[in-house]
C-alpha cells in the first residue's frame, strides 16, 4: 500500500500513515532520531537539539495464576539536550504509551526507576553531583477522564507557605531535581482539535482519521500538517508498507481485545484456549487482509478502466465532432461550387 492517494473530486493528495497508537508503529516512529526529536519538541515546546535513547518495553504479568495473561506499557527513555536562551541544558525524557488506561502504580514504578538511575546525574569540574531534570510524556489511548482537553500540562509551581505568593524558582536545582514536568496526551480528546501546532502534530493519534476499510491506517491532508513535523509523517508513511508492522498490529488487536474482555467480564481463560482463539483470529485477520488487498486491487482496476473508458469516449466525441465539421465544410464548398456553376450558366445564356 502506498503512502499517498488522490482524494475524491479535489485532486489534492492525502497522506496514508500507520496508526501510531499501536506499540510497534510508535516504536518504529521513535526509532528514527529526526522524527523522535520533532515529536518530543512539538509536545514540550522546546527545541531538542540532541537525543540519545534506549527503547524499553515492559510487560506486566496481570495474574501469576493465569498463564498467558499479560499487560504492557511501552516506555522510552531519552537523554536530551534542549536549546535555551543561555545555550542548552540536559534533561531526561521518559515517554510512556498505553492503549488502555491502566494502573497508575506501574507508571509510578517506571518513573521511580528514573529517579533511582545514577545515569540521571552528572559531575561538574568541582566534582559536585547534579541531578538532571526529568520530563515525562504520557500518551493514553483511553484518556484519563478529563473531557475537552487533548493535552494536559503539569508544570510544578513553588510558593511561600505563609503568603501563598508564587516564587520564581526556574533554575533552582533542588526544586527542579525533585519535581518534574509532565505532558498527558488524551487520545480520545484529540478528535477534530487543531487549535495549535502541537495539536496538529498530535493529529497523528486522532482515531477519527482511521480509514473505514482498515483501522490500522489513518488518512488526513498532509498540507494541513506543519512543515516542521514532516519527518514524523514520512516515518509513519514508510510504516504503512511494512508487513512485519502490519502483522504486529494484528496481534496487538488481539491482545487489546483480550484485555478489554477481561476488564469488562472479570473472566480469564486458560492458555491453551487463548492460543487456539488467537490462531483462529489471526487466520481470519489474514484472510480479511487478503480480501482487503483484493478489493483495493479491484477498485484500482475499475478506476483505471473508468478512466480509460472516459478517455476513449472523449476521443470518440472529438473525432465525431471533427468529422461533422469536415462534412459541413465539404457541403459548404460543394454549395459554393454549385452557385458558381449556376452563375456561369446564366452568363452564357445571356
Amino acid at each position: 500500500m502506498k503512502g499517498k492517494v488522490k482524494s475524491d473530486g479535489t485532486g489534492l493528495e492525502e497522506a496514508l500513515i500507520a496508526n501510531p497508537l499501536y506499540d510497534e508503529v510508535f516504536k518504529y516512529m521513535m526509532e528514527d532520531n529526526s522524527a523522535a526529536r520533532k515529536f518530543i519538541s512539538g509536545i514540550i515546546g522546546e527545541e531538542v537539539i540532541k537525543l540519545s535513547f534506549a527503547p524499553q518495553e515492559y510487560v506486566y504479568k496481570k495474574d501469576d495464576n493465569v498463564p498467558g495473561k499479560t499487560w504492557s506499557v511501552y516506555r522510552l527513555d531519552f537523554t536530551a539536550r534542549i536549546r535555551t536562551k543561555e545555550g542548552s541544558k540536559a534533561v531526561m525524557i521518559e515517554v510512556q504509551k498505553v492503549s488502555l488506561n491502566s494502573d497508575i502504580i506501574r507508571f509510578r514504578s517506571y518513573l521511580g526507576g528514573q529517579y533511582r538511575n545514577k545515569g540521571n546525574s552528572y559531575t561538574d569540574a568541582n566534582k559536585k553531583i547534579h541531578a538532571i531534570p526529568i520530563y515525562c510524556i504520557f500518551v493514553v489511548g483511553d484518556g484519563i477522564g478529563i473531557k475537552g482537553v487533548p493535552v494536559i500540562t503539569v508544570n510544578p509551581t513553588a510558593s511561600d507557605a505563609a503568603t501563598a505568593q508564587e516564587l520564581k524558582w526556574a533554575g533552582n536545582e533542588f526544586i527542579s531535581g525533585l519535581h518534574h514536568h509532565s505532558w498527558i496526551v488524551q487520545v480520545p480528546e484529540l478528535k477534530g482539535r487543531r487549535s495549535n501546532d502541537m495539536e496538529m502534530l498530535l493529529s497523528i493519534f486522532d482515531q477519527t482519521n482511521r480509514i473505514m476499510s482498515d483501522h490500522h491506517i489513518l488518512n488526513f491532508r498532509e498540507e494541513h500538517f506543519p512543515e516542521a513535523y514532516r519527518p514524523v509523517i514520512r516515518r509513519l508513511q514508510h510504516a504503512v508498507a511494512n508487513k512485519e508492522i502490519r502483522n504486529a498490529m494484528e496481534m496487538e488487536d488481539y491482545a487489546i481485545g483480550q484485555m478489554r474482555m477481561e476488564r469488562e467480564t472479570g473472566k480469564a481463560e486458560g492458555k491453551a484456549e487463548a492460543d487456539a482463539e488467537y490462531k483462529t483470529i489471526i487466520s481470519k485477520k489474514d484472510a480479511a487482509l487478503s480480501e482487503k488487498d483484493a478489493i483495493i486491487a479491484r477498485e484500482r482496476a475499475e478506476k483505471e478502466d473508468a478512466i480509460a473508458r472516459e478517455r476513449a469516449e472523449k476521443e470518440d466525441a472529438i473525432a465525431r465532432e471533427r468529422a461533422e465539421k469536415d462534412a459541413a465544410i465539404a457541403r459548404e464548398e460543394n454549395l459554393r461550387a454549385e452557385i458558381a456553376a449556376l452563375k456561369a450558366n446564366l452568363k452564357t445564356d445571356k
